[in-house]
């Protein structure tokens, strides 16, 4: 259902969906397409301690955390076409930085920086589709949104082993900065602005400060962000690890973009069974029933690992399909929740998308990174962090008003 005290946008729903699904392609591919570039990187600018290359993958999620509390009001004062061009702009200059970093550190401050400007396309993408729709509704326009977030890491390892094939890994952030213009353009010249002079807020502290303080006064929203951070850090505990377990605990280094791909394009079918079933049955239904899934293969996978259970033959298959569950769940959760979140907040659209997201992002950081580092040749760590997180986001969801979608 279009809201109708929001202006039109001028894009077919195929294009608008298109445009929004390849600018959080960019974001996805950000983060993924590291993956195979943190061999080549650890022996160049942390030899001594190769683990320290994960945080180049959490660096860039606490930069958009952080990112996501200024983009979100940005939108709600000045529009958010300019929004998301500055957001770009941030991730652009950032992302010349980074190709030519000479140490970790610089590294690090570069991806923190281009998260903050990832931020932009991130947030403002969620704000415009609360402009024009409600309900499932959005739920179901972010489901195929989130889906290409999701399935991104499909080809992400695959094109950045390609680029570093072609110009070590500094070519990755070539690929960056081609995509990134490339959204820019698409967006700038297609999207028509959403939010009518009228309806914006004046970007003031006491106007902030009033905008935070309703998101979070409503209760289903903090209820929501919580259960996000939950999902968020597991997925990212996973994806920090993913290709140390690949490579070392189950040697498929050689052929790890390859078993990624396949992992993603398998995981995919939670996003395209959500935006069928999310009419039907609802966003709150499908997400609860999705962490109870988690907490059944978890605990079967976790036990299969501190028992030895599985013979040698078997436990790379097992890894797999529990990896392939994780981002299933992400399908079937992150588009009905951000929906719930904002249901009720379409005046404050912008606000609540960054408070909503800026709060799970960092809390997802403070779950992914400690699971990471402590990374010791088996899966137990990160699996252990997936069981935790997902019996408490079924228990949280539990507390939730059945009737938010």
């Amino acid at each position: 259902m279009t809201d109708p005290t929001r202006p039109p946008h001028r894009l077919a729903l195929p294009e608008f969906v298109a445009m929004l699904a390849f600018l959080f392609a960019v974001i996805a591919f950000s983060i993924d397409a590291m993956l195979p570039a943190l061999p080549q990187i650890a022996a160049e600018l942390t030899p001594d301690d190769v683990n320290r290359a994960q945080l180049i993958l959490t660096a860039f999620v606490a930069g958009m955390g952080l990112g996501t509390l200024f983009a979100g009001p940005l939108s709600d004062a000045i529009g958010r076409k300019p929004a998301m061009a500055v957001g770009f702009a941030v991730y652009l200059a950032a992302t010349l930085a980074a190709l030519f970093a000479q140490s970790l550190e610089l590294l690090l401050l570069a991806r923190f920086v281009q998260g903050i400007g990832a931020a932009g396309p991130r947030i403002v993408g969620m704000a415009l589709v609360r402009d024009l729709y409600q309900g499932r509704d959005m739920a179901r326009i972010t489901s195929f949104v989130m889906m290409v977030f999701i399935l991104i890491p499909a080809l992400a390892p695959s094109i950045g082993q390609g680029f570093i094939a072609l110009g070590g890994w500094r070519a990755v952030f070539g690929a960056f900065l081609a995509f990134g213009l490339a959204g820019l353009a698409w967006m700038w010249l297609r999207q028509a602005e959403t939010l009518a002079p009228a309806h914006r807020r004046p970007l003031r502290l006491s106007t902030l400060a009033a905008g935070v303080r309703e998101v979070l006064s409503d209760r289903e929203v903090v209820l929501c962000t919580v259960v996000l951070s939950l999902g968020f850090g597991q997925m990212f505990a996973l994806l920090s690890s993913a290709q140390q377990l690949f490579a070392e605990a189950y040697g498929r280094g050689d052929s790890f973009p390859l078993w990624f791909a396949a992992m993603a394009l398998l995981s995919g079918a939670g996003t395209v069974l959500n935006a069928r079933l999310v009419m039907r049955l609802g966003m709150h239904r499908l997400a609860r029933w999705a962490y109870a899934m988690q907490i059944v293969v978890s605990t079967l996978f976790l036990a299969a690992l501190l028992t030895g259970a599985l013979p040698g033959s078997l436990r790379f298959a097992a890894f797999f399909l529990w990896a392939v569950s994780v981002f299933t769940m992400a399908g079937l959760t992150f588009g009905n929740l951000n929906a719930i979140a904002m249901q009720r907040m379409g005046h404050l659209a912008g606000t609540t998308a960054s408070v909503t997201s800026a709060l799970s992002t960092l809390a997802a950081v403070l779950i992914a990174a400690p699971v990471g580092l402590a990374y010791g040749g088996t899966a137990i760590p990160v699996t252990v962090a997936t069981l935790a997180c997902s019996i408490l986001a079924w228990a949280i969801m539990g507390r939730m008003a059945t009737g938010a979608g």
